[in-house]
């Protein structure tokens, strides 16, 4: 078995070498609308791409996968003229191409639908979908034509079966709803080549669905697609071909009979992941953190209690809006809680502030990084730092770099960050990389009660595989750990006990060894108690 898996290994990275080579060389020219051969690019110590090549179709959808820092990124802003390549040819329609500028890709037909949306909250949607392309009128055509406007974009948000009203202003829309205005916004330039990135990572099941739905009708129209996502089972439903990137080079191709989750994780981690779930740790039979009518804001009707073993990793599941998030706030004292009590090891803990719930030994791992989590413009190393600068980094008011350096070195060790220097910015690491910096930083306060709400979302499946193996190695230390997750598979993988929510309330608890999804779902949306 495992020499069939390392031959069709071999085949898959042989074949897809040889395809480079016809792609470099141009014998396989053919009808493609877009071509690259052999571009690079690098930032300051850093390969983000090396001599890779590949060929798109006319109304094709391929998806590129890799893990976080892959490249993935790079070569989609490459495209799109935010990057200018260091070396290689771009070739489109069979012509060679210097894209350079957004504006030179709009013209192009190239569009990128952002994974972070790049819209204005202020404007309506008819004017974020026609941001600088307005339709004129009058003398010299200096007024927008507002009625011609909104019948553009009403046709346009047809396409994503949107019937929100052209004039509503965007930041009143819910977020799923916003992130299917910037892909209107990417349809209404008539592109030839339309790249998505993460682009459901907002959407409820129904959005996804209808996502699918205009990628397909733009295939059929004959517009290609390249579709970026860590959501492998999206992939296989969605594409009809994958590249897959690893370290900034291409690992490997797989046609669309070839596509499946093992197939994709072993060309993107140059490994099997075949236990991403393990569990040798112990749970002690004593309990470490406990809530005894616990009241979250605004759901004074369902008091919670809750026990938590050392060693136990607990898993919180539910529906959007079951109050996951409220309820970890409220115990970091980021909302004060309306009543109840906290207790860890047996103390009453009095906690109405982030900075007593870190005294007592808790921390919180946000859902939102770059928000909540880290100062995106800010250095690693100090991010790093930041919790303990007070009590353990500094003197007399002045912060020991030497201290500061060492934790940082060590902390990056541990969690295996990828980065060049512990001086470059936050901002400037992929996502996987910066979630551990998030946890380098909380981790580093040796926390005995640690919570973390959705840590894997928006990373990479190797990225997640490692932080599954921290909670674990914090679990055999004796932590207690309390986690937020929207993802079943993950829910049911590393949990010692499940807890369902609706609405605020706990519908009940589950054993992950002898419970199915379905037993999960029916409690996340049980009428009779939600």
């Amino acid at each position: 078995m495992v020499e069939d898996k390392k031959s069709m290994k071999m085949d898959v990275e042989t074949e897809c070498a040889l395809e480079q080579e016809d792609i470099k060389s141009g014998k396989r020219s053919g009808d493609y609308i877009l071509e690259i051969r052999g571009i690079s690019k690098s930032f300051p110590g850093v390969h983000a791409l090396s001599n890779v090549s590949l060929q798109l179709k006319r109304g094709e959808v391929l998806a590129l996968v890799g893990e976080n820092g892959a490249g993935k990124s790079t070569m989609m802003k490459i495209l799109a003229g935010v990057y200018t390549l260091d070396a290689g040819d771009i070739l489109i329609d069979g012509e060679s191409v210097i894209i350079g500028s957004v504006e030179r890709a709009t013209n192009l037909g190239i569009a990128l639908v952002h994974q972070e949306l790049n819209l204005c909250d202020n404007l309506t949607v008819a004017g974020n979908v026609f941001l600088g392309r307005e339709p004129k009128k009058g003398l010299f055509n200096k007024f927008v034509d507002t009625e011609r406007l909104n019948n553009d974009t009403a046709e346009v948000l047809k396409k994503v079966g949107l019937s929100v009203s052209p004039s509503a202003i965007l930041r009143e829309l819910p977020i799923g709803t916003q992130q299917l205005v910037e892909i209107s916004k990417a349809l209404s330039i008539n592109a030839k080549i339309v790249m998505f990135d993460e682009p459901t990572s907002s959407l409820s099941e129904h959005e996804t669905e209808q996502l699918f739905k205009v990628i397909r009708d733009l295939s059929k129209q004959g517009v290609s697609c390249i579709y970026i996502s860590h959501r492998l089972g999206e992939v296989k439903e969605v594409a009809d071909r994958v590249v897959v990137l690893r370290d900034g080079k291409l690992s490997g191709c797989l046609e669309k009979h070839e596509i499946n989750r093992d197939a994709m994780i072993r060309l993107m981690v140059g490994r099997d992941i075949e236990k991403m779930y393990q569990k040798n740790h112990t749970v002690s039979d004593k309990v470490r953190v406990e809530l005894k009518d616990f009241i979250v804001p605004k759901r004074a009707s369902y008091p919670i209690d809750l026990t938590i073993k050392g060693g136990e990793i607990v898993v919180l599941s539910g529906l959007v809006g079951a109050g996951r998030t409220e309820l970890l706030h409220a115990i970091f004292g980021i909302d004060k809680r309306w009543g109840g009590k906290i207790f860890i090891d047996g103390s009453e803990m009095h906690i109405n502030t982030p900075a007593e719930a870190i005294k007592a030994g808790m921390v919180l791992v946000p859902e939102d990084r770059k928000l909540n989590g880290l100062v995106v413009n800010m250095e690693i190393d100090n991010n790093i730092a930041l919790p303990g600068l007070k009590d353990h980094l500094s003197k007399n008011g002045f912060i020991n770099r030497d201290k500061v350096d060492e934790l940082a070195d060590r902390m990056v060790k541990l969690l295996d960050i990828r980065l060049y220097m512990t001086s470059q910015l936050a901002e400037s690491l992929s996502g996987g990389n910066q979630q551990k910096v998030v946890l380098a930083k909380w981790l580093s306060m040796d926390p005995v009660f640690l919570l973390l709400d959705e840590p894997t979302r928006g990373i990479d499946v190797g990225a997640k595989a490692e932080i599954y193996k921290l909670l674990e190695d914090l679990a055999q230390t004796g932590v207690a750990i309390l986690v937020a997750s929207s993802e079943m598979q993950e829910v049911l993988g590393i949990a010692d006990k499940i807890v369902v929510m609706c609405e605020g309330r706990v519908t009940g608890e589950l054993d992950p060894l002898t419970c199915e999804e379905e037993d999960v779902i029916k409690l996340a949306t049980e009428s009779a108690v939600c």
